[in-house]
């Protein structure tokens, strides 16, 4: 059989890994249209259909998602060769980063990463919502927190530990007074990214958990956080993202923190993982981190 176009098989991959036309199209810049009929070339070609339908969401069939796994591969090595033959030597890393621990763990070290890596270039991508490197082909690595869970043909290094717990202004944390039955009147802070936090911390802190009255959403870590530092509320930090604040008195823990099951990680891909750039950024991490 001839292969089948190349902008196919990029169009299926991409709403393979989104289970939606409308995202895959804004990935690749065009219309849905456009991905409609790439889907429809790529089945025409195969003589089957690649989709069934589940709600609103598009879940490709037992052969396609196989054909998937190996059209990701592919483009993943396919566009590193381009890169490696377009910079001559030169290497890049673009390396996806949750967005709290990118801006208050990673920048502050990012001079001495970049002296420890030398002539290598990591392109720091924040990450509202943490995902893992498999729905990011154009990733060559991302740090996951404990809510990574490992994949097939992924290697993870865990390079830091981390501990959390509830944060608030030092007014609203006297308040707090060291009793957790307390914030069943407070204003807690949520982020949409990681909804399952505070339940986390209850459970593995022994505190019985509180019924929370008054309660406020956002939509990632970063803006619960700002708006714990303006006093709005209470928020659940993990401690490396909050190490300043808790330097400078800005934030305080009322009932401390609590070791995490899980740290920080670096996954990478395992084809890659001997890639030098990568293994010096390992090797940083590990020395930087408290693993």
């Amino acid at each position: 059989m001839r292969l089948p176009p190349l902008n196919a098989i990029r169009a299926f991959e991409a709403v393979c890994r989104h289970g939606s036309i409308l995202k895959a199209a804004e990935e690749l810049g065009v219309v849905r249209g456009a991905v409609r009929q790439q889907i429809s070339t790529l089945e025409d070609h195969l003589g089957r259909k690649l989709f069934v339908r589940d709600g609103r969401r598009l879940v490709p069939t037992e052969k396609a998602r196989a054909f998937a796994e190996a059209a990701g591969a592919a483009l993943t090595i396919l566009k590193r060769a381009a890169d490696e033959f377009e910079e001559a030597g030169r290497e890049r890393i673009r390396l996806g980063v949750p967005s709290a621990f990118a801006i208050w763990w990673l920048m502050p070290r990012a001079a001495d990463m970049q002296a420890s890596l030398g002539s290598v270039e990591v392109d720091i991508v924040p990450m509202s919502v943490a995902e893992p490197l498999s729905q990011h082909p154009d990733f060559d690595g991302v740090i996951m927190g404990g809510e990574y869970r490992s994949s097939v043909g992924i290697i993870e290094t865990r390079f830091m530990q981390d501990e959390f717990g509830p944060v608030a202004t030092p007014p609203l944390a006297a308040r707090l007074a060291g009793d957790v039955a307390a914030l069943a009147k407070s204003n807690i802070l949520v982020s949409r990214s990681a909804p399952k936090l505070w339940a986390e911390w209850f459970a593995e802190s022994g505190a019985p958990p509180v019924a929370f009255t008054h309660s406020r959403e956002f939509a990632d870590l970063l803006l619960a956080l700002g708006a714990a530092r303006a006093g709005l509320g209470v928020a659940l930090a993990p401690k490396a993202s909050i190490e300043d604040d808790l330097a400078r008195g800005v934030l305080v823990a009322p009932y401390g923190f609590i070791r995490r099951p899980a740290g920080y990680s670096l996954c990478c891909r395992t084809l890659d993982a001997k890639r030098p750039g990568l293994v010096a950024l390992r090797n940083w991490l590990l020395r930087s981190g408290t693993a």
